[in-house]
């Protein structure tokens, strides 16, 4: 930003505070300010952006003590219309940015306006001045002018979301330095996710971009369900009777629906079917829910099911479901 930008703008104007508030009343009237002209409340003002941007240039400015210094120096001694004695012979009325070209590398000419003795003699007020604006500065020059626009930083924030909330997406609003800022969660995100908001960060400097807000999520579990990336997975339960001869099962889908699913005769405890598409819907596809059966083995058999179980027992005779599990162990 040139010294004659800093001259024609009025950073406390633009807040809305006097030019001797202190640094609380800056950011309380920053914030204030903020949360006002953010473009989101103002969706259908094409103006809203600018107006919101210049609110992050004024706090930037008078929220660091130097750059406040700097500003403050600059526009008293650009009162009246920033108006300077070329030197001798030269025209009046010369641009503050006139001036800093003669003061930094120029024809050799003297600013009258900082005028002192002439010839080849040092300035003191002068000299006093350029070290004021090289405090800090780059090797490009004075602080506060080399740099031009810089980028906002981003921000990082924690929310908290349910299960099927990340599943199914949601909306959420988050409290952010001062400001409340509403967000779209997709479906089918992740613990320990991030989601990236572009501009819902700190404000640039000199009209730079401001930076982005992170979205750290944090997703409580589910007692039945899980993710399995796209695929939704869910544990049933199954009765001796229906794994061994077989049943129709009607199960349950996270969005309130259900699906039919056979399970074979025969089907042994942690077999794992699967109803295709009916996982997560995500912008990159949508999944498929996979089911883990879990025979069920009651605790307590008594009376007709008890002969039952023994009467199956004397039928299955000699087979012997762990045959060859004590090679398989040795080998």
């Amino acid at each position: 930003m040139s010294g004659q930008d800093w001259i024609d703008k009025d950073f406390y104007a633009v807040l809305g505070v006097s030019k001797d508030a202190d640094a609380a009343a800056i950011k309380k009237a920053y914030r204030k300010k903020a949360k006002e002209l953010h473009p989101d409340r103002h969706p259908d003002d094409p103006t809203a952006e600018d107006r919101f941007k210049a609110v992050g240039e004024a706090y930037a400015v008078l929220n660091d003590p130097e750059q406040r210094q700097q500003y403050d120096a600059i526009r008293a001694m650009g009162s009246g219309g920033a108006r300077f004695s070329a030197g001798q012979g030269g025209a009046s009325g010369a641009g503050f940015d006139d001036v800093f070209s003669a003061m930094f590398g120029g024809a050799g000419g003297r600013a009258g306006g900082f005028a002192g003795a002439g010839g080849g003699g040092a300035n003191p007020d002068l000299d006093d001045i350029l070290r004021m604006f090289n405090q800090g500065g780059g090797a490009g020059g004075p602080a506060g002018f080399s740099a031009g626009p810089r980028a906002g930083e981003d921000v990082t924030a924690r929310i908290r979301i349910t299960f099927r909330q990340a599943a199914l997406g949601t909306e959420v609003t988050v409290s952010v330095e001062g400001r409340s800022v509403t967000a779209r969660i997709p479906e089918g995100v992740h613990d320990g996710q991030k989601i990236r908001l572009r501009g819902k960060g700190r404000p640039g400097q000199g009209g730079g971009p401001a930076g982005d807000l992170l979205l750290l999520l944090e997703v409580d579990p589910h007692p039945v369900w899980s993710m399995d990336g796209r695929n939704l997975r869910l544990t049933v339960p199954v009765a001796f009777d229906e794994a061994v001869l077989g049943t129709t099962l009607e199960v349950p889908l996270l969005d309130g629906g259900s699906v039919r699913m056979k399970v074979p005769a025969g089907t042994p405890s942690g077999r794992v079917l699967r109803a295709r598409g009916k996982g997560l819907a995500t912008s990159k596809g949508t999944g498929d829910l996979l089911v883990t059966l879990e025979v069920a083995v009651p605790s307590h058999v008594e009376g007709a099911a008890k002969q039952a179980v023994e009467d199956f027992r004397a039928a299955r005779g000699d087979e012997n479901p762990r045959a060859g599990l004590a090679e398989a162990a040795a080998r």
